[in-house]
């Protein structure tokens, strides 16, 4: 499979989420809604199990950027508003990974079990996404959980209700909490 321009040679490049052994047995039914999925499953469209056509990673030199030195992910063509952009797709599981940066919460279980989706060593151009503080006033995508048409829970990147221009780098907010433990964790 062809992996992006640009893609970190420690990071495995992949298109469809791949589920850890934390997940529980009845979780795993509930994320997919019960269907029995190869480990290669489907995407939805508008991907098509390839690099994305609507995205690029690209290496940012701006000085005042946050994130310089480091990727972003940028439109290729103008997107419309609250439109699917990208799955953020990585490894499903159910841990507590508090040392990675690329941890998505996907569900929280009446129960307490946490479902996570981390995209530190294997993930697609949705883990480039960067938290629009420091760039914008506010962010131009959000991440949006749905189920794709084979019933698998996915969390998307979405646009916002304004389009996103051509070359414009897609921002999300990670979130309060994100921030709130990262100063924790760097005593600040």
């Amino acid at each position: 499979m062809p992996r992006p321009s640009s893609w970190p040679s420690d990071v495995q490049y992949i298109t469809s989420p791949r589920y850890h052994a934390s997940v529980p047995t009845v979780m795993r039914l509930f994320l997919t809604d019960g269907v029995r999925l190869t480990s290669h499953p489907a995407l939805p469209k508008p991907f098509n199990g390839t690099t994305s056509t609507v995205v690029r990673i690209r290496s940012i030199s701006d000085t005042s950027h946050p994130a310089r030195g480091q990727f972003g992910l940028f439109a290729v063509r103008k997107i419309p508003p609250k439109t699917h952009i990208i799955d953020y797709i990585g490894e499903v599981h159910c841990q507590d990974r508090l040392d990675s940066n690329y941890d998505l919460s996907l569900h929280r279980s009446q129960d307490g079990v946490s479902v996570g989706i981390d995209a530190s060593k294997m993930g697609n151009e949705a883990r480039f996404v960067n938290d629009y503080r420091g760039i914008r006033c506010k962010p131009n995508a959000i991440f949006v959980e749905y189920r794709t048409a084979m019933g698998e829970l996915r969390m998307s990147v979405r646009s916002s209700s304004d389009p996103i221009q051509k070359g414009e780098e897609i921002l999300v907010s990670y979130g309060k909490s994100w921030w709130r433990f990262r100063e924790e964790q760097h005593g600040r």
